[in-house]
């Protein structure tokens, strides 16, 4: 069930739809970078956005997560509203700009939900920065090697012609990530952000970030078995776009893991969001 609230406007005495989340902007390293913060006494948290979505993924479970730490949102660089810069396009680098991104907040040692293409970079850089982190969870991201994708992420990384995907429109990209959203009604004021992050052709632009997986899990493998930051998996049991394999993959290397498989399919942080937030503030309390 959604996070988000209905009020009325004292303008035009219409319903519309509002939410807890408030972005802003801050430029990191040059680049502007859209973030949202619910500030509290309460430990860090660092929440990194998927894709093709924003850090409005985290609507449905803001007020939650909000209850147990001092929250900042992120959209990664290149995706949601952030500024792109080519270089940062891979796992590997983007990992590195997290550290970066901890740093700039002055984030003391927080907590980091990482899920779907934040996967691969929060484990590089919990890998790079051992002690930066308290602790990490992440899921639903490309993680296996060889590469066990579902589709349409198998064919974003895989297919060489790429003509399609820039004859695409916003709503298309949206659209079809939207559309395998199961048992929940995204909010209007959600989907919209959604449209308004994939103009022009950002999406195919994008795009070189899951590309390097062949190139960069193979790299992340060979760290997995020294990561001592804890860490919890999450996966939607259903998830077609990033099966199963992929977090058991990582939970069999990773020394300090714990999974949990959802009742879900691939967008768990939505699809079941109450469990979501439920398994994410338990284990922030564990550790």
């Amino acid at each position: 069930m959604s996070a988000t609230p209905l009020t009325r406007s004292k303008t035009t005495g219409h319903i519309e739809l509002m939410s807890d989340i408030k972005p802003r902007f801050r430029t990191i390293d040059g680049l502007s970078i859209r973030y949202a913060e619910s500030v509290s006494d309460k430990p860090h948290a660092l929440l990194l956005s998927p894709w093709p979505e924003s850090l409005f993924a985290y609507d449905a479970t803001w007020s939650r997560l909000a209850d147990h730490a001092s929250l900042i949102a992120v959209d990664l660089p290149g995706f949601g509203h952030s500024e792109l810069r080519e270089d940062l396009l891979s796992p590997s680098r983007m990992g590195e700009f997290i550290v970066r991104i901890a740093d700039e907040f002055g984030l003391t040692k927080p907590h980091v939900v990482g899920p779907d293409i934040g996967t691969s970079a929060t484990l590089f850089a919990a890998a790079a920065a051992p002690d930066r982190f308290r602790s990490v969870t992440i899921g639903s991201g490309g993680s296996a090697v060889p590469t066990d994708l579902g589709t349409p992420l198998h064919e974003w990384v895989h297919d060489e012609d790429l003509a399609p995907y820039r004859a695409l429109g916003p709503k298309d990209i949206v659209n079809v990530a939207m559309n395998a959203i199961e048992g929940y009604e995204l909010p209007d004021v959600v989907r919209q952000d959604y449209l308004a992050a994939y103009q022009g052709h950002r999406f195919v632009e994008q795009m070189a970030y899951v590309r390097a997986y062949p190139a960069e899990l193979p790299a992340l493998a060979e760290l997995l078995p020294g990561i001592t930051t804890p860490v919890q998996l999450i996966n939607g049991k259903h998830d077609s776009v990033v099966p199963l394999p992929n977090v058991e993959y990582l939970h069999e290397r990773l020394p300090n893991s714990r999974l949990d498989v959802v009742e879900a399919g691939h967008f768990v942080w939505e699809e079941n969001a109450d469990e979501y937030a439920r398994i994410v503030t338990e284990w922030w309390q564990a550790n």
